[in-house]
């Protein structure tokens, strides 16, 4: 029972995190690698499920947004386009990318593939700095 807890509290965290409420998924997570060091990989699985998970509801959201209009500004953000979501990680400008992608209404494939791959990976380096650092 209480390590479904760690686990659901840290999937909501990291979802949370992901979206535009205030959440702290970074510490949620080395807080659990600290206090549980046997959840290891399956925290780390559990944390970047949740974060993609609310990235993705972020995507979503931006595209229920009207079109984007057409502006000078657009192209820039176009040529960017979903492999900004390599940052989709950074804490506000991450949640911003992602709606961003949803309402300029880039492809899903790669969106998901970018988001993914900024997200879990985040979560791989703290989880290297731990073990690292403090023999998790």
């Amino acid at each position: 029972m209480e390590l479904s807890l760690w686990l659901a509290g840290l999937f909501a965290t990291a979802f949370l995190s992901a979206t535009i409420l205030p959440g702290n998924s970074e510490a949620a997570l080395v807080a659990a690698l600290h206090f549980k060091p046997d959840l290891g990989w399956l925290a780390v699985a559990v944390a970047s499920l949740g974060n993609v998970l609310g990235g993705l509801l972020t995507v979503y959201l931006g595209r229920r947004l009207p079109k984007a209009p057409e502006a000078k500004w657009l192209p820039r953000l176009q040529r960017l386009g979903p492999v900004s979501l390599l940052l989709s990680w950074v804490p506000l400008m991450g949640d911003v990318l992602c709606g961003v992608a949803g309402w300029l209404r880039w492809p899903w494939r790669p969106v998901m593939l970018y988001l993914i791959l900024g997200k879990v990976l985040r979560y791989l380096v703290i989880y290297a700095l731990m073990l690292q650092w403090f023999s998790v």
